[in-house]
């Protein structure tokens, strides 16, 4: 498994997890929040890849953007969902 791989499933999950201790309420918001974290991180990933900022990375990992785009979809599927 590449290195850039199991960051993106390890830092979106527990991105996904925190929103849920601030935000959510069933498990079904735990699964939607961890999955909409991970997608997001992973959008924001290939963000960074394509514009080539380099402003925080681990490996080839662009963490910023990757953070950014991932907690953007978890509030936007959180104001969506209500």
């Amino acid at each position: 498994m590449r290195p850039e791989l199991l960051l993106i499933l390890l830092i979106g999950g527990i991105y996904g997890a925190l929103f849920h201790l601030w935000r959510g309420k069933s498990f079904r918001d735990l699964l939607v929040y961890i999955v909409t974290a991970i997608v997001g991180f992973a959008l924001g990933h290939v963000v960074g890849e394509i514009i080539n900022l380099d402003v925080f990375t681990i490996g080839r990992l662009h963490v910023v953007e990757a953070t950014l785009v991932s907690w953007s979809l978890m509030f936007i599927g959180n104001w969506l969902k209500v």
